[in-house]
């Protein structure tokens, strides 16, 4: 055979099969990613929701834009604010009783002896029997937790896959079909759910929210709006201390971080948030300390504000070092001028993720040089000079993060307007609540929202609310459910519909973990009926929640 010929066979055999390969089916997207129920955020409610499909026998995937899982639980928050822990049940006690075994063992106690930390944080034999719970621990003891329950329940979790905000979420007939990252990965499921502190899925869908507070005659509050003159922590100028960098002289400018705005009317709506911070862990073990690191663009005169309010003689720098196990701390904010950012985060909730990275970046920097200020300028009283330089970062919390916490504490951010809207009437236990999938029992704590100057001249903070309620009260299935004319087949257990006021009180860890996994329940029944969210049969869920341990009225509260 000629040289030729056998040329042209090779080229027929080749257009051949191009042919055939052309008609063949294509091969499957390898970007696609299906599953019953996608849970959209990896905090401690998203990993619990996930947990509750897996165990519901649904097929689930996890997809968070986050690098760890837990959220503020494994991001610094390890004094848990618990309210009534007689009100917590279900998989969000579980993790509590996780904790409490952590402990223990001896080997957990590295820096610290057991019976040095005591019996802080743990729960009574009386109530928990033979699930004990401890309710205090390190940044890192919740991270394995929470990664323990993704591996003991085969969940397959994909981390830092940001949602496309901007077309990334597919709808039809008020349904979403399916979520597209900004890496190019889709995820389509029957139902999905929203858990990021954020509320981005829920706004890319389309559902209706709210950022800042409301009217106090939006919902008939007492505690809504903007709360000039009310006082109720500890957080607020004690003393009459001026706003301007010239004591008393309103044309040499006003210092940092003090706002010219005039605060608003009492009760007045506004769009501004309380304030966000991180919560550090921090400790005075010398092996195990990290001296607080000078930030870059290190700059004194933003603390000019808490240098006057600490020469005025206020001794309550350290009252929120709380103490963890293994000589570590908690640190939140206390005080007028602390580790609250107030006023700098308004535009966090809607803000594109580089703005939200840079408001985060500001935060950080403020902070850290709040911790170097008050530890090296010679102008700080000394006693608190010289007490601070005794603590650091802890070394062995967020290794990989520079001993920063990696979650910024996003004390809130959009709330959704859904078939309920949970108030301050509910907290107070003033009406019946429509359908409980949960309890709460935290005080309605607001942190500060805005530092103004008073119309007689000095500088003053506002937007502190702590009210209890006289109860634990339950928190409805219908503030988990958009209206069904917005979407059918989300449930949003972190960004809820509430009030701003009554959210302050909703906003606890371990409620966001009871929500999360009441809302994978519900999505199962609605997968299970073929039904909208909306259309959840309540009798069917009341009884699957309290089959799992779930506490939704005051006659179930834990004895």
């Amino acid at each position: 055979m000629s040289f030729v010929l056998k040329y042209n066979i090779y080229i027929k055999v080749q257009l051949l099969t191009l042919i055939f390969l052309g008609c063949a089916p294509s091969a499957p997207e390898t970007n696609s990613y299906q599953a019953d129920v996608i849970v959209y955020g990896g905090t401690s409610a998203g990993v619990i929701a996930a947990v509750e499909v897996a165990q519901s026998g649904k097929s689930v995937i996890l997809v968070t834009p986050d690098k760890y899982l837990g959220g503020l639980t494994a991001g610094g928050l390890g004094w848990t604010d618990t309210g009534k822990k007689e009100a917590i049940g279900g998989l969000s006690r579980d993790f509590y009783h996780r904790v409490w075994k952590h402990y223990a063992n001896e080997d957990a106690w590295v820096w610290q002896k057991k019976d040095e930390y005591g019996g802080r944080g743990q729960g009574t034999r009386a109530i928990d029997g033979s699930k004990r719970t401890m309710w205090i621990f390190e940044p890192h003891v919740a991270e394995k937790i929470f990664e323990d329950y993704i591996i003991e329940n085969r969940i397959k979790v994909y981390k830092e896959e940001w949602l496309n905000r901007d077309n990334g979420v597919v709808k039809k007939d008020n349904k979403i079909i399916s979520m597209t990252t900004l890496s190019g990965k889709t995820f389509k499921g029957k139902m999905f759910i929203d858990t990021t502190y954020e509320g981005d899925l829920m706004a890319s869908a389309g559902v209706a929210y709210h950022v800042g507070r409301e009217s106090s005659d939006t919902y008939g509050e007492k505690w809504n709006g903007v709360q000039t003159g009310v006082l109720h922590h500890q957080h607020w100028f004690w003393e009459n201390i001026s706003p301007y960098k010239i004591p008393g002289d309103p044309s040499s400018g006003l210092l940092p971080r003090i706002s010219p705005i005039p605060p608003g009317e009492f009760g007045q709506g506004d769009n501004k948030i309380q304030a966000y911070c991180f919560r550090l862990c921090m400790t005075r073990n010398d092996a195990n300390r990290l001296p607080f690191p000078k930030p870059k663009n290190y700059d004194a005169a933003q603390y000019e504000l808490l240098l006057r309010s600490l020469q005025t003689g206020r001794k309550d720098f350290f009252t929120k070092f709380d103490p963890l196990p293994n000589a570590k701390t908690d640190t939140n904010n206390h005080g007028p001028f602390s580790s609250d950012n107030i006023g700098m985060n308004y535009d966090y909730p809607d803000a594109s993720y580089d703005r939200r990275k840079e408001i985060i970046e500001e935060h950080k920097n403020y902070q850290m040089g709040l911790l170097w200020f008050v530890a090296n300028d010679p102008r700080v009283p000394a006693d608190i000079r010289e007490r601070l330089s005794q603590w650091g970062l802890a070394k062995d919390e967020f290794v990989d993060s520079e001993n920063w916490p990696h979650q910024i504490y996003v004390r809130e951010a959009r709330r959704m307007i859904g078939n309920y809207v949970t108030t301050e009437q509910d907290v107070l236990l003033k009406r019946e609540v429509p359908q409980p999938v949960g309890m709460g029992s935290y005080a309605m704590d607001s942190h500060n929202v805005q530092r103004y100057i008073t119309p007689e001249g000095f500088v003053q903070n506002e937007g502190d609310i702590g009210v209890k309620p006289p109860a634990p009260y339950s928190i409805s299935y219908g503030s988990l459910v958009p209206k069904e004319n917005q979407c059918s087949n989300l449930l949003v257990p972190v960004c809820v519909s509430s009030s701003h006021i009554a959210f302050g009180s909703i906003r606890m860890e371990p409620v966001f973990m009871i929500l999360g996994q009441s809302a994978a329940s519900a999505a199962c029944l609605a997968i299970d009926n073929e039904q909208a969210v909306q259309e959840v049969n309540y009798s069917d869920l009341e009884s699957l929640l309290l089959k799992k341990g779930q506490v939704l009225t005051l006659k179930h509260l834990i004895k």
